[in-house]
This record gives structure tokens, C-alpha cells and sequence, in this order.
């Protein structure tokens, strides 16, 4: 009985507050299309930028960091391709001339041979690197383009437990990760 005359104060009370959400909620303001400017950025036309030359795409995507990355990845290959080059050449003259007599150096014709498989390897291997770079600067271009308008939250995270699971039949626990994902 004591109770009821604080239900009937605890209503009857009022905040001193003015509600605004009202007042804010029928307020917007417009703005003209002239000023909002959407760019479209097309992953096909970045792609088709470092399909025609390497590195255009990525400064299409205005990612001006990687160029040194990617033509210093082609310059070491030019290098590698060249160096190799020369030494096969090298050594398959020396190994055709110790097989006709010519050749008077300190490898046998069996090392010579060795040594252009060698540097022939390496060749083909640097042509190889410098494909699967060029590749790469395309997908990586257009994989930039199609995420430049990816927005990551700072609600974003990833948690790493360590946990127990028991097992069913042999009651026992085995130990295992949980892995959280937020966002």
C-alpha cells in the first residue's frame, strides 16, 4: 500500500528537457547535383591499362607506391635473363668447341655441359618470372580497382582463442582455436 502514491508521483513527473527530434528529423538539406560528384572506377579499364602497359593501371588507381616495386621487379629480371644469357652462350661455345678439340680451358666437356644446363635453366626461369610479374601487375590492378570503393569499419576485427572441445565417445578434451569474426 505503501507503494502506489510513488507509481502515481513517478508519472506524474516531467522532464525539463524540450524534445528536438522532431525539429530534426523535418530538417534535411539538399544538395545540388552539381557538387556531388560520383566517380566510376572501372576494375576493365585499369585492367586494360596494365595489359598495355605495366603499372598504368596501378596509377589508375592512383596506387603511385607500386611502380617502383613492379618496374624494379622487371629491371632485376632483365638483369637475371641477361646475365644468364651470356653465360649459356658462353658456355655452349666452349662445350661445341671441346667436343671438336678447340677448347683449351679448365672445364671438361662434361662440367661445360653441366654449366650451360645450368644458366639455361635460370634463362627460361627469369622468362618465367618476368610472365607470371606481368600477370600479376594486371590482377593486381584490377583487384585494387575493384576495391578502392571497400569501405573497412574500424568495427572490423578478428579474435584468436585458444579452446577445449570435448569429445563425445572417448571423453576426453582436445585442444583447438576459435576464431571470432566481428563486423
Amino acid at each position: 500500500m505503501g507503494v502506489i502514491p510513488f507509481l502515481f508521483y513517478a508519472t506524474k513527473s516531467q522532464a525539463q528537457l524540450t524534445d528536438t527530434s522532431t525539429a530534426i528529423k523535418n530538417t534535411f538539406v539538399e544538395v545540388p547535383k552539381s557538387i556531388v560528384k560520383i566517380k566510376s572506377h572501372s576494375p576493365r579499364k585499369a585492367s586494360l591499362f596494365s595489359l598495355v602497359l605495366p603499372g598504368a593501371g596501378q596509377v589508375y588507381n592512383k596506387k603511385y607506391w607500386k611502380l617502383p616495386i613492379i618496374y624494379g621487379g622487371f629491371v632485376g629480371l632483365a638483369y637475371s635473363f641477361n646475365l644468364n644469357q651470356t653465360k649459356y652462350i658462353n658456355y655452349r661455345t666452349d662445350y661445341i668447341n671441346s667436343l671438336s678439340g678447340t677448347y683449351d680451358g679448365k672445364y671438361s666437356a662434361g662440367q661445360l655441359l653441366t654449366l650451360q644446363r645450368y644458366y639455361h635453366r635460370y634463362r627460361d626461369l627469369s622468362v618465367i618470372g618476368a610472365a607470371f610479374l606481368y600477370i600479376l601487375n594486371i590482377v593486381d590492378a584490377s583487384v585494387d580497382a575493384h576495391m578502392l570503393t571497400f569501405s573497412v569499419s574500424d568495427d572490423l576485427s578478428l579474435h584468436v582463442y585458444p579452446i577445449f572441445i570435448n569429445t563425445l565417445y572417448s571423453n576426453s578434451y582436445t585442444k583447438g582455436v576459435s576464431l571470432l569474426i566481428k563486423f
